[in-house]
């Protein structure tokens, strides 16, 4: 940043921003023109950056060569769980850690603060033994469970929620408001922003998830739809042109829900940075 910062000139910095634009967006620039393109034009040497035509039936069988309301729905349903999930843990514990002081309270949240730091590669096998010798292997409870406890949710939240004034939390305990309704009414609707962004953040990485629906579980029962979409590729492996329109798809939702909480989002980190 600070070497952009000097480039010489108005104009070089234009040019600049401009073509990191143009690497970024390129590579969703290409899968849309590929799924709207016929094989033939996939398979075109030079390749052609437009299309003569939309081929709207890239999208039907897409839909139709796989179980795709099958996988749309496992994904939803892990999804939609981990976001409630992540809701009834994360809230309370970063509340505990803002407001409450209690023995070992640092010892507990660096402890939170390091897990940010293991990836979830390292620790799937000694979940999955553990989901195999209890039987829930193929269920949604082993997609769900080992991620509704997030150190990124609970350390943003508990920054969020240290900005709460005491004033108002002491003006509720005198009206004999419970905890629970402390959270409910002051604390939660402050943290609207930064709870909007932690959902989208959570819907992204779990509607996204390859790696942990493909080793804890053995089957399509419980699979979601990014490989729905490699299947997809298994099956059509020389039609590139659908495999393109089943990701089109698989990203949709992501989009629909960053334009609903891109408002949130932004006032969530203009908070933090001024806070």
């Amino acid at each position: 940043m600070r070497v952009w910062l000097r480039l010489p000139g108005a104009g070089l910095r234009i040019i600049v921003s401009v073509l990191l634009i143009v690497i970024f967006l390129m590579p969703f620039y290409w899968m849309i023109l590929t799924a709207f393109k016929t094989l033939g034009e996939v398979l075109r040497m030079p390749p052609k950056f437009w299309v003569d035509s939309l081929q709207w039936q890239n999208f039907r069988d897409a839909f139709t060569r796989i179980n795709f309301l099958h996988y749309t729905r496992n994904s939803l349903i892990i999804t939609l769980g981990t976001m409630l999930g992540q809701l009834v843990v994360v809230v309370p514990a970063a509340y505990a850690f803002a407001r409450y002081q209690f023995k070992g309270k640092n010892a507990l949240f660096g402890i939170v603060l390091a897990t940010m730091m293991i990836p979830g590669q390292l620790i799937f096998l000694p979940i999955f033994v553990m989901f195999a010798k209890s039987g829930l292997l193929n269920t949604y409870v082993s997609l769900i469970v080992p991620f509704i406890a997030s150190g990124t949710a609970i350390f943003m939240l508990r920054q969020t929620f240290m900005q709460v004034p005491d004033s108002q939390l002491e003006a509720a305990r005198l009206d004999n408001a419970s905890e629970f309704k402390i959270i409910y009414t002051i604390m939660m609707p402050a943290a609207v922003p930064t709870l909007s962004t932690l959902a989208l953040l959570t819907f992204i990485g779990t509607w996204n998830s390859y790696f942990f629906p493909l080793v804890w579980t053995t089957t399509d029962a419980v699979r979601t739809l990014p490989l729905g979409i490699q299947k997809l590729q298994d099956v059509e492996g020389l039609s590139p042109q659908i495999v393109m329109a089943g990701n089109m798809m698989l990203i949709v939702p992501i989009l629909l829900v960053f334009l609903i909480a891109r408002k949130q989002i932004i006032k969530a980190f203009t908070y933090m940075g001024v806070k």
